[in-house]
């Protein structure tokens, strides 16, 4: 893992034109375009608190709503995760990470073990955020693992402001991917796996 792990996929369909590029050795640069304002402050804080440098422009059908942009983007930043890592040998595999933010305090556990499952245990106090519908996380996330074929669980533990439930939510996932994604030098070349591969 001498060479940073660089990634972009471009994903089109009659729904959405997606390019997203990630470096998952960066410094939590970020380029973000979606169209949804606070989605992109959430993409934001996956980049900075998960160190990726990360580039995502998405033209989606915003005069329906967002779900589609929201899902679509998901399943276009797992392409590109899933990409990056290659075969996985010598990460760390596993991550994990609890993030508070005032009174809010989610928890993320993230492994990336080729097969794809998300268990989010979230209730919302609003149904949106600016022009984000807070129902689109479990859409994103869901689109991602499916595609980065990464196990993840989401808890928010506690929280009565919406804003604060989903900032805490993004910044623990980041944080949780970059330690599932740090190579470990004790296992350098392995694949992290006893059947020998993920």
């Amino acid at each position: 893992m001498s060479t940073p792990r660089i990634a972009e996929v471009t994903r089109n369909t009659r729904e959405t034109r997606i390019t997203v590029r990630v470096n998952l050795d960066g410094t939590g640069h970020s380029k973000l375009q979606t169209g949804i304002g606070f989605f992109d402050h959430m993409l934001d804080q996956i980049a900075r608190h998960g160190l990726i440098d990360l580039d995502i422009h998405c033209e989606g059908d915003l005069h329906i709503d967002g779900h589609h942009t929201v899902e679509d983007v998901g399943i276009t930043l797992g392409l590109a995760v899933a990409k990056a890592v290659g075969d996985k040998a010598g990460l760390t595999r596993y991550g994990h990470s609890y993030v508070p933010l005032d009174e809010a305090l989610s928890r993320v556990v993230i492994d990336l073990s080729g097969r794809p499952g998300l268990h989010m245990d979230v209730k919302f106090t609003a149904g949106s955020i600016g022009a984000f519908d807070t129902q689109l996380t479990f859409e994103f996330f869901q689109g991602f693992v499916n595609h980065a074929l990464a196990t993840v669980h989401i808890d928010n533990l506690k929280g009565h402001n919406a804003h604060h439930q989903a900032e805490t939510m993004f910044k623990a996932f980041g944080r949780a991917l970059r330690m599932a994604t740090t190579a470990d030098p004790r296992s350098a070349g392995v694949i992290p796996s006893t059947k020998g591969s993920l």
